[in-house]
């Protein structure tokens, strides 16, 4: 179950573009741990309608409490999801 703040979520479409409630249609490819002071919040990198986003987000007790929700630029993408190895 996701859930967010409806002022977080305005602040979101206006900064970009897209509401949070589209986290439920994300397609994770990968997840990292964002290091923040007060809680663990993880970093995942996926698509919606075959676009790449970033989700932002952290475990509550009961669901997921989406943070943020953006489109990430293909190079971007590229360097959390498929590196190329090093040599």
């Amino acid at each position: 179950m996701f859930e967010f703040d409806a002022k977080k979520d305005e602040a979101n479409r206006l900064k970009h573009g897209i509401s949070l409630s589209r986290a439920a249609d994300f397609e994770i490819d990968m997840t990292v741990v964002d290091p923040f002071p007060h809680e663990q919040r993880f970093r995942s990198f996926g698509r919606i309608d075959g676009r790449p986003h970033c989700l932002i987000f952290t475990l509550r007790a009961g669901g997921v409490r989406v943070i943020s929700l953006r489109r990430v630029h293909k190079k971007e993408y590229d360097r959390y999801v498929s590196p190329k190895p090093r040599v």
